[in-house]
């Protein structure tokens, strides 16, 4: 939008340096154009946030200038990308570190824009807090800077569009640069130089000749005839006196555009006709060009918000996923620590938070290892590798989760040898991430069957499973970074949307590639990796893993003697663990793992307090709240309720007490919190 509003280039910078210093939480900005006669950048404006100001920062900003390398912009200027500068205090490369010091200034940040493949600015931003890298923000911002530079190019090409525009004007009403004049019959009777330079006659060759035949396209001739004998016969045309855009024809046959305008010569005579003609071949191509940078701005826009709000989405799934396991662990850890569980009920909590923490440790590693793509930071420990036994260690990891689901494993290992040039841990994250995703999208009785086979020079691992399959339209977009199919708070699976794009990548680094087919929605889905054979001498290879760890804190429960509660969430765990906590203090619990299943308990039994999680699949938790609100009060339709929930964001809070909720608890939630919320609203009912 600020681009779009804009005059100038000046108008254009300075808005950018507000709206994404305001909408990014930076407190200051400045502006740096590239002085090309001596080679160095110089401070043309600044920007501070309203609450802040930074005297001695911006005095010592606007009296420097940098050469390529030199600071944050010049670092920028050399290298054409972005950057990050943690805390720019203790950077070796920031002249200005002692004012950012002294007026508190750390995280920096600056990235460039291009004009026609030159830098001609960079914009830096500054922050009082340390704040990590953000390779998502880096990539929104270096799409601003594209579209900076698509709009300096667009201005460059109004601006030619304007003076062809201007020079027109100018002359258009005494003659246009060629000028030919033809009598009643159609035949030239003037030729000016201008026309002979536009059209290659010479004006003795031009004159006495049909116009029709020299300088009008053969498609068009006999509409000219038509058109000059009407205007003889009644004195109408449609073309007379007015300007117009044509194809004309040169000497040689090509044809270009025109601009004509055809006006009667008054005489006592038989009529005649003069035409001003202006070649406007390079208007067109402005135009063109004009039009084209246009498309291309628009879609580097569209690109950017859809960029921005890819972004959006994972940051709330990202906060959702961590969330979501916290909650179990440290409401169990809790109740440990307070030594009043039976010994069973303690090996179930003890699990829960073993399996909880590994499933948090698991994003953590995806989105760690997906930070480490994004930053050529990935790399592989490679050496000669057996495949096989990496295939099955993955096997037997992945196995629990299978018989869990009654999911059944079939194999077909080839025991010939599978030697590949890789990196042990890799290979077997790839083989366990394709197994662990066919695993949690079949469904339950279905089959998850892997192959290893020599292909020639090649290896390859398939993964082919009986689940949900995968739309036609979707397949494109597999391995893409924090693509799910589920995308909405009804999605049935968790994750990050990381885990294909990640086997993508190690595969590709090994030298391999990966493709999926599906025969579509509900048809399964296989996944096929190919990788190099090594030679069969370099057969020395094994592979090994590591397993991780645990922890957890308490406080004062309240009594909840006499109290209904009915507790609703699809995750086992946190719903087993809410029904034991509620139920130590005194309650009276009913569990339910879905809406479906909240709505037949309430049918018979009116609770004191709802505790609902959000996001659940078929019936999330809004629908629910709706759903019991619309019931007779004596029935439980104005019960009070708790949304639990690991949509954390104010706007999420909104929605929630908007929906019916009295009570809004961002997942995780110490136990005395949610026991105390529950005490009052039961107090208050």
């Amino acid at each position: 939008r600020v681009l779009a509003e804009a005059g100038t280039f000046t108008d254009a910078c300075t808005g950018i340096l507000r709206a994404l210093g305001e909408v990014l939480g930076w407190e200051w900005a400045a502006l740096w154009v590239v002085d090309a006669a001596a080679g160095v950048l110089r401070c043309t404006d600044v920007w501070s946030a309203p609450s802040s100001a930074f005297p001695a920062f911006e005095a010592a900003s606007r009296g420097r200038a940098f050469p390529p390398g030199v600071g944050l912009p010049g670092r920028v200027w050399a290298s054409r990308e972005p950057a990050w500068i943690t805390d720019v205090v203790v950077d070796d490369n920031f002249p200005r570190s002692p004012i950012a010091l002294r007026e508190g200034l750390h995280t920096g940040i600056g990235f460039p824009f291009v004009v026609a493949g030159a830098i001609v600015g960079v914009m830096e931003f500054f922050g009082r807090e340390v704040r990590e890298p953000d390779p998502a923000l880096l990539d929104m911002l270096a799409t601003v800077g594209s579209q900076v530079g698509l709009f300096l190019e667009r201005k460059r090409a109004d601006d030619a569009v304007r003076e062809s525009e201007a020079r027109k004007s100018a002359i258009l009403e005494a003659a246009l640069d060629s000028i030919v004049t033809i009598d009643a019959e159609g035949r030239v009777t003037e030729f000016n130089p201008a026309a002979e330079r536009t059209f290659g006659y010479r004006r003795a060759d031009a004159i006495g000749r049909e116009m029709a035949e020299l300088i009008v396209p053969p498609a068009l001739r006999e509409r000219h005839r038509a058109g000059l004998g009407r205007f003889l016969r009644d004195g109408t045309g449609p073309v007379i006196g007015r300007r117009l855009e044509m194809p004309a024809m040169r000497a040689d046959g090509s044809e270009f555009p025109v601009e004509i305008a055809i006006m009667r010569i008054a005489s006592a005579g038989p009529p005649m006709f003069t035409g001003y003609l202006r070649d406007i071949t390079e208007r067109k191509r402005a135009e063109e060009e004009r039009n084209r940078l246009l498309a291309r701005e628009r879609e580097a826009r569209e690109q950017a918000e859809s960029a921005n709000q890819a972004k959006d989405d994972f940051l709330a799934t990202v906060s959702h996923e961590l969330r979501t396991p916290l909650t179990p662990i440290l409401s169990w850890a809790g109740m440990l620590r307070r030594r009043t569980l039976d010994a069973p009920t303690t090996a179930r909590a003890l699990e829960a938070i073993e399996r909880n923490a590994r499933v948090q440790k698991q994003l953590v590693e995806d989105l760690l290892d997906i930070s480490r793509i994004i930053t050529g930071r990935m790399h592989l420990d490679a050496r000669p590798v057996e495949l096989a036994p990496v295939v099955e260690a993955a096997i037997e990891a992945v196995s629990p989760a299978a018989e869990a689901r009654s999911v059944r494993l079939e194999t077909a290992l080839d025991p010939q040898p599978s030697v590949v040039l890789g990196d042990a841990d890799r290979l077997q994250q790839v083989a366990w991430n394709l197994l662990s995703n066919a695993i949690k999208f079949t469904p339950e009785g279905g089959r998850v069957d892997v192959r290893l086979a020599r292909r020639g020079a090649h290896i390859e691992l398939s993964v082919a499973d009986t689940g949900r399959g995968i739309a036609a339209d979707l397949l494109p977009h597999v391995f893409e970074r924090f693509w799910q199919a589920d995308t909405i708070s009804t999605r049935r699976h968790g994750g990050l949307g990381l885990g294909l794009a990640i086997v993508r990548h190690l595969v590709e680094l090994h030298g391999g590639s990966v493709a999926v087919e599906s025969p579509g929605a509900g048809r399964g889905t296989t996944f096929r990796v190919t990788l190099p054979r090594l030679a069969a001498r370099a057969r020395d290879a094994a592979a090994e893993r590591v397993e991780p760890d645990a922890g957890g804190d308490a406080g004062a429960y309240p009594r909840l003697d006499g109290l209904r509660v009915l507790v609703v969430d699809d995750e086992p765990d946190t719903a087993e663990m809410l029904r034991t906590l509620l139920a130590e203090c005194g309650a009276e619990v009913r569990m339910a793992l879905s809406a479906a299943e909240a709505l037949r308990i309430v049918d018979g039994w009116t609770p004191s307090v709802l505790l609902s999680d959000i996001a659940m699949p078929d019936q999330d938790g809004y629908a629910l709240i709706e759903r019991i609100r619309a019931l007779d009060p004596a029935r439980g339709g104005r019960v009070p309720a708790i949304a639990l929930t690991a949509y954390a964001r104010n706007e999420d809070r909104v929605k929630a007490t908007a929906a019916g909720f009295q009570v809004h608890l961002p997942k995780p939630v110490e136990p005395a919190e949610l026991l105390a919320a529950v005490a009052r609203l039961a107090a208050r009912s």
